[in-house]
């Protein structure tokens, strides 16, 4: 298991989804200051190159470099103000999903299966 690896894509994986909440908050706030520009960045994001937050932004400086850098203030921010708890919300989160499982699988595992027959006590 290389961890180098899992956490370098975890970090693109991450630096893509706070690109991604960056440009959904941006777009909220220019729905109400700039309508038209609101619709045009949902327009640009929707075609599917929001899935790597670098080729996005690198892909809308070309097209808008003010609002490509103003993305990349928000996600900058995001990622200061939430990196600061994702370990250990991640680790306690994965820890009770993991819980729930293993429990929903024993609770499965270990149903007896009452058929109206069974359930008779002169049948036995």
């Amino acid at each position: 298991m290389d961890l180098k690896q899992v956490a370098k894509d975890t970090t693109k994986f991450l630096s893509s989804y706070l690109t991604y909440q960056a440009v959904r908050i941006v777009i909220s706030q220019l729905s109400e200051t700039n309508p038209p520009l609101a619709i045009w960045l949902s327009n640009f994001s929707a075609t599917g190159k929001i899935q790597d937050g670098e080729v996005y932004i690198q892909e809308l400086i070309e097209v808008d470099q003010p609002l490509a850098f103003r993305i990349m203030i928000v996600r900058a921010h995001l990622a200061d103000e939430v990196t600061e708890f994702l370990p250990e919300m991640t680790i306690a989160a994965i820890a009770q999903a993991n819980m729930q499982h293993r429990v929903h699988y024993l609770e499965r595992v270990t149903q007896f299966n009452l058929s109206p027959e069974s359930s008779d006590p002169d049948s036995i």
